[in-house]
Protein backbone atom coordinates (compact mmCIF):
# COMPACT_ATOMS: atom_id res chain seq x y z
CA UNK A 1 0.00 0.00 0.00
CA UNK A 2 1.13 3.54 -0.79
CA UNK A 3 -0.08 6.79 0.73
CA UNK A 4 0.06 10.02 -1.29
CA UNK A 5 0.53 13.10 0.87
CA UNK A 6 0.51 16.76 -0.21
CA UNK A 7 3.00 18.91 1.71
CA UNK A 8 2.32 22.61 0.90
CA UNK A 9 5.54 24.14 2.27
CA UNK A 10 7.62 26.78 0.49
CA UNK A 11 8.83 29.00 3.34
CA UNK A 12 12.33 27.60 2.84
CA UNK A 13 12.51 28.60 -0.83
CA UNK A 14 15.38 30.98 -1.49
CA UNK A 15 14.28 32.69 -4.71
CA UNK A 16 10.53 32.56 -5.34
CA UNK A 17 7.53 31.34 -3.37
CA UNK A 18 4.81 29.32 -5.06
CA UNK A 19 5.50 25.57 -4.57
CA UNK A 20 3.11 25.50 -1.59
CA UNK A 21 0.29 25.80 -4.14
CA UNK A 22 1.41 22.71 -6.05
CA UNK A 23 -0.06 19.59 -4.38
CA UNK A 24 -3.75 20.03 -5.30
CA UNK A 25 -2.85 20.99 -8.87
CA UNK A 26 -0.69 17.90 -9.28
CA UNK A 27 -3.54 15.74 -7.97
CA UNK A 28 -6.01 17.43 -10.32
CA UNK A 29 -3.73 16.52 -13.24
CA UNK A 30 -3.27 13.01 -11.81
CA UNK A 31 -7.04 12.41 -11.89
CA UNK A 32 -7.71 14.34 -15.12
CA UNK A 33 -9.92 12.74 -17.76
CA UNK A 34 -7.28 13.80 -20.30
CA UNK A 35 -5.36 10.62 -19.47
CA UNK A 36 -5.91 7.25 -17.82
CA UNK A 37 -4.60 6.10 -14.46
CA UNK A 38 -2.12 3.45 -15.56
CA UNK A 39 1.63 3.61 -15.18
CA UNK A 40 3.63 2.36 -18.15
CA UNK A 41 4.40 -0.93 -16.39
CA UNK A 42 0.68 -1.71 -16.14
CA UNK A 43 0.05 -0.72 -12.51
CA UNK A 44 -3.41 0.80 -12.08
CA UNK A 45 -2.89 3.98 -10.05
CA UNK A 46 -6.63 4.20 -9.46
CA UNK A 47 -6.58 1.03 -7.35
CA UNK A 48 -7.94 2.25 -4.01
CA UNK A 49 -6.95 -1.03 -2.36
CA UNK A 50 -3.29 -0.24 -3.03
CA UNK A 51 -3.06 3.57 -3.24
CA UNK A 52 -4.53 5.94 -0.68
CA UNK A 53 -4.67 9.73 -1.07
CA UNK A 54 -4.61 11.16 2.46
CA UNK A 55 -4.90 14.75 1.27
CA UNK A 56 -2.99 17.95 1.98
CA UNK A 57 -1.25 18.53 5.31
CA UNK A 58 -2.19 21.60 7.30
CA UNK A 59 1.18 22.98 8.35
CA UNK A 60 2.41 25.55 10.86
CA UNK A 61 5.70 27.35 10.21
CA UNK A 62 9.36 26.89 11.05
CA UNK A 63 10.70 23.92 12.98
CA UNK A 64 7.17 22.95 14.01
CA UNK A 65 6.35 22.39 10.34
CA UNK A 66 9.32 20.05 10.02
CA UNK A 67 8.21 18.17 13.13
CA UNK A 68 4.69 17.86 11.71
CA UNK A 69 6.00 16.42 8.43
CA UNK A 70 8.21 13.95 10.29
CA UNK A 71 5.36 12.76 12.51
CA UNK A 72 2.92 12.40 9.61
CA UNK A 73 5.34 10.31 7.56
CA UNK A 74 6.22 8.17 10.59
CA UNK A 75 2.54 7.50 11.25
CA UNK A 76 2.06 6.19 7.71
CA UNK A 77 5.24 4.11 7.77
CA UNK A 78 4.29 2.60 11.13
CA UNK A 79 0.97 1.54 9.57
CA UNK A 80 2.94 -0.44 6.98
CA UNK A 81 2.39 2.10 4.23
CA UNK A 82 4.96 3.41 1.78
CA UNK A 83 4.68 7.14 1.06
CA UNK A 84 4.96 9.40 -1.98
CA UNK A 85 4.92 13.08 -1.02
CA UNK A 86 4.07 16.06 -3.22
CA UNK A 87 5.79 19.34 -2.35
CA UNK A 88 6.28 22.01 -1.69
CA UNK A 89 9.95 22.87 -1.91
CA UNK A 90 12.82 20.45 -1.46
CA UNK A 91 13.20 21.22 2.24
CA UNK A 92 10.47 18.64 2.93
CA UNK A 93 12.83 15.79 2.03
CA UNK A 94 14.94 16.12 5.20
CA UNK A 95 12.15 15.39 7.73
CA UNK A 96 10.75 12.71 5.44
CA UNK A 97 14.10 10.91 5.36
CA UNK A 98 14.44 11.32 9.12
CA UNK A 99 11.28 9.21 9.38
CA UNK A 100 12.28 6.75 6.67
CA UNK A 101 15.69 6.12 8.23
CA UNK A 102 13.94 4.94 11.41
CA UNK A 103 11.95 2.37 9.44
CA UNK A 104 14.43 1.25 6.77
CA UNK A 105 18.03 0.31 7.49
CA UNK A 106 20.65 0.78 4.76
CA UNK A 107 18.43 3.31 2.99
CA UNK A 108 19.54 4.69 -0.39
CA UNK A 109 18.39 7.86 -2.16
CA UNK A 110 18.14 8.41 -5.90
CA UNK A 111 17.91 12.19 -6.32
CA UNK A 112 17.03 13.96 -9.59
CA UNK A 113 17.87 17.67 -9.65
CA UNK A 114 19.65 20.47 -11.45
CA UNK A 115 21.20 21.38 -8.07
CA UNK A 116 22.85 19.12 -5.48
CA UNK A 117 21.17 20.95 -2.55
CA UNK A 118 24.23 20.42 -0.36
CA UNK A 119 24.91 23.87 1.07
CA UNK A 120 26.21 23.61 4.61
CA UNK A 121 24.69 27.00 5.45
CA UNK A 122 22.47 28.85 3.00
CA UNK A 123 21.09 32.21 4.17
CA UNK A 124 21.45 31.03 7.80
CA UNK A 125 18.47 28.71 7.37
CA UNK A 126 19.31 25.11 8.31
CA UNK A 127 16.09 23.99 6.60
CA UNK A 128 16.72 25.83 3.31
CA UNK A 129 15.67 24.01 0.16
CA UNK A 130 19.32 24.44 -0.86
CA UNK A 131 20.48 22.25 2.05
CA UNK A 132 18.33 19.13 2.66
CA UNK A 133 20.92 16.65 1.45
CA UNK A 134 23.62 18.24 3.59
CA UNK A 135 21.37 17.70 6.61
CA UNK A 136 20.61 14.13 5.54
CA UNK A 137 24.24 13.19 5.00
CA UNK A 138 25.70 14.89 8.08
CA UNK A 139 23.19 13.00 10.22
CA UNK A 140 24.11 9.68 8.63
CA UNK A 141 20.52 8.96 7.61
CA UNK A 142 21.31 7.06 4.41
CA UNK A 143 23.89 4.59 3.18
CA UNK A 144 24.16 5.94 -0.36
CA UNK A 145 23.10 9.06 -2.23
CA UNK A 146 23.12 9.14 -6.03
CA UNK A 147 22.35 12.45 -7.75
CA UNK A 148 21.34 12.62 -11.42
CA UNK A 149 21.00 15.64 -13.72
CA UNK A 150 23.24 18.01 -11.75
CA UNK A 151 24.49 21.00 -13.76
CA UNK A 152 25.18 23.79 -11.24
CA UNK A 153 28.16 22.62 -9.17
CA UNK A 154 30.25 25.26 -7.42
CA UNK A 155 33.40 24.78 -5.34
CA UNK A 156 31.58 24.50 -2.00
CA UNK A 157 29.23 21.83 -3.27
CA UNK A 158 32.10 19.90 -4.84
CA UNK A 159 33.73 19.89 -1.40
CA UNK A 160 30.49 18.63 0.15
CA UNK A 161 30.27 15.83 -2.42
CA UNK A 162 33.78 14.73 -1.51
CA UNK A 163 33.09 15.10 2.22
CA UNK A 164 30.03 12.85 2.15
CA UNK A 165 31.06 10.42 -0.59
CA UNK A 166 28.11 11.26 -2.83
CA UNK A 167 27.83 9.80 -6.34
CA UNK A 168 26.99 12.54 -8.84
CA UNK A 169 26.03 11.94 -12.45
CA UNK A 170 26.34 15.40 -13.93
CA UNK A 171 24.08 16.27 -16.83
CA UNK A 172 27.07 16.71 -19.12
CA UNK A 173 27.91 13.01 -18.55
CA UNK A 174 24.34 11.66 -18.59
CA UNK A 175 23.34 8.87 -20.99
CA UNK A 176 19.73 7.82 -21.47
CA UNK A 177 20.65 4.15 -21.04
CA UNK A 178 21.68 4.79 -17.40
CA UNK A 179 20.84 1.77 -15.28
CA UNK A 180 21.43 2.07 -11.53
CA UNK A 181 21.59 -0.82 -9.09
CA UNK A 182 20.96 -0.46 -5.36
CA UNK A 183 21.54 -2.87 -2.51
CA UNK A 184 18.73 -2.16 -0.06
CA UNK A 185 15.66 0.06 -0.07
CA UNK A 186 15.57 3.09 -2.38
CA UNK A 187 13.85 6.43 -1.90
CA UNK A 188 13.36 8.52 -5.07
CA UNK A 189 13.41 12.31 -4.74
CA UNK A 190 12.49 14.29 -7.86
CA UNK A 191 13.05 18.02 -8.11
CA UNK A 192 11.23 19.04 -11.27
CA UNK A 193 14.01 21.43 -12.26
CA UNK A 194 16.07 18.31 -13.05
CA UNK A 195 14.07 18.51 -16.27
CA UNK A 196 14.98 20.98 -18.96
CA UNK A 197 12.68 24.04 -18.78
CA UNK A 198 11.26 23.00 -22.16
CA UNK A 199 9.62 20.05 -20.37
CA UNK A 200 8.90 21.71 -17.01
CA UNK A 201 8.58 25.51 -17.24
CA UNK A 202 6.71 25.67 -13.92
CA UNK A 203 9.71 25.74 -11.60
CA UNK A 204 11.33 28.58 -9.68
CA UNK A 205 14.85 27.94 -10.94
CA UNK A 206 15.05 27.50 -14.71
CA UNK A 207 18.28 25.69 -15.55
CA UNK A 208 18.68 24.91 -19.28
CA UNK A 209 20.36 21.77 -20.51
CA UNK A 210 18.46 19.28 -18.37
CA UNK A 211 16.78 15.91 -18.64
CA UNK A 212 13.82 15.20 -20.86
CA UNK A 213 10.73 13.68 -19.29
CA UNK A 214 11.54 10.43 -21.11
CA UNK A 215 15.12 10.46 -19.76
CA UNK A 216 13.84 10.66 -16.19
CA UNK A 217 11.14 8.03 -16.69
CA UNK A 218 13.67 5.68 -18.27
CA UNK A 219 16.04 5.94 -15.30
CA UNK A 220 13.14 5.07 -12.97
CA UNK A 221 12.13 2.12 -15.14
CA UNK A 222 15.72 0.88 -15.44
CA UNK A 223 16.45 1.22 -11.71
CA UNK A 224 17.27 -2.12 -10.11
CA UNK A 225 16.24 -1.89 -6.48
CA UNK A 226 13.38 -1.96 -4.00
CA UNK A 227 11.70 1.46 -4.23
CA UNK A 228 9.98 2.22 -0.93
CA UNK A 229 8.88 5.83 -1.37
CA UNK A 230 9.59 9.16 -2.94
CA UNK A 231 8.75 12.80 -3.39
CA UNK A 232 8.07 15.20 -6.26
CA UNK A 233 8.97 18.76 -5.36
CA UNK A 234 9.57 22.33 -6.56
CA UNK A 235 6.61 22.67 -8.91
CA UNK A 236 5.79 26.38 -8.95
CA UNK A 237 2.35 26.94 -10.52
CA UNK A 238 2.98 30.70 -10.74
CA UNK A 239 5.50 30.04 -13.52
CA UNK A 240 3.68 27.25 -15.35
CA UNK A 241 2.26 27.36 -18.87
CA UNK A 242 -1.14 25.72 -19.47
CA UNK A 243 -0.62 23.44 -16.44
CA UNK A 244 2.07 21.68 -18.45
CA UNK A 245 4.36 21.05 -15.47
CA UNK A 246 1.47 19.78 -13.35
CA UNK A 247 0.81 17.17 -16.04
CA UNK A 248 4.49 16.19 -16.07
CA UNK A 249 4.47 15.90 -12.26
CA UNK A 250 1.37 13.70 -12.44
CA UNK A 251 3.06 11.49 -15.05
CA UNK A 252 6.10 11.09 -12.80
CA UNK A 253 3.82 10.32 -9.85
CA UNK A 254 2.27 7.45 -11.83
CA UNK A 255 5.66 6.05 -12.79
CA UNK A 256 6.99 6.23 -9.21
CA UNK A 257 3.83 4.51 -7.94
CA UNK A 258 4.22 1.93 -10.69
CA UNK A 259 7.82 1.25 -9.66
CA UNK A 260 6.86 0.84 -6.00
CA UNK A 261 3.91 -1.46 -6.70
CA UNK A 262 5.03 -3.19 -9.88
Amino acid sequence: MVSIIGIPLDENSSFLKGPAKAPPLIMDAFHSDASNMFAENGVNCDDVDRIRDIGILQLPAGKVAMDSIRKTISKELNRGQKVVSLGGDHSITFPIIESYSQNYSNLNILHFDAHPDLYDNFENNPYSHASPFARIMENGLVKRLVQVGIRTLNNHQKEQIKRFGIEVIEMRNFVSSLSLEFDGPVYVSIDLDALDPAFAPGVSHHEPGGLSTRDLVNVIHQLNGNVVGGDIVEYNPDRDINNMTAVVAAKLLKEVLGKILG
